[in-house]
């Protein structure tokens, strides 16, 4: 899925909010934490079947609303935390779009299974010593 052909610049919504922490009167007076909304549920760009997969891998993100909210506040500036969360959010998107790898059942090798019958038949024997002989 090629999904940076996509433009959603029109269904992402931003909130800005003052950013918590260190940082004396700027961060007590100018608003750099940037939150992304994006409506899962309404969005265009997605088939009915991509939006139930993202509801799925994304359940913990995407709140009862059908909202999925990713902040940031780690820049200074406003302009580099919107950035960043665009970022995040298509990272997200990659990671929820990504091919799912196949598992392959492993077997163990012909002489691994030789070694570890070798070593419980030493066990075994070693505890066998150990018996009292009863006569």
């Amino acid at each position: 899925m090629q999904l940076w052909l996509r433009d959603f610049s029109a269904e992402l919504n931003f909130k800005t909010a003052r950013s918590s922490g260190p940082g004396g009167q700027h961060v007590n007076k100018t608003e750099t934490k940037v939150t992304l909304v994006f409506d899962v549920a309404a969005s265009l760009l997605f088939s009915d079947e991509e939006k139930a997969r993202l509801r799925s891998q994304l359940r913990t993100r995407i709140n009862k609303l059908g909202h999925l909210s990713i902040s940031s506040s780690a820049g200074r500036s406003q302009f580099l935390n919107k950035k960043k969360t665009v970022e995040k959010f298509y990272a997200l998107l990659e990671k929820v779009f990504a091919p799912q790898k196949v598992r392959k059942r492993a077997r163990p090798s012909q002489a691994k299974v030789e070694e570890r019958l070798q070593n419980k038949k030493k066990l075994s024997e070693k505890k066998e010593s150990r018996k009292k002989i009863d006569d």
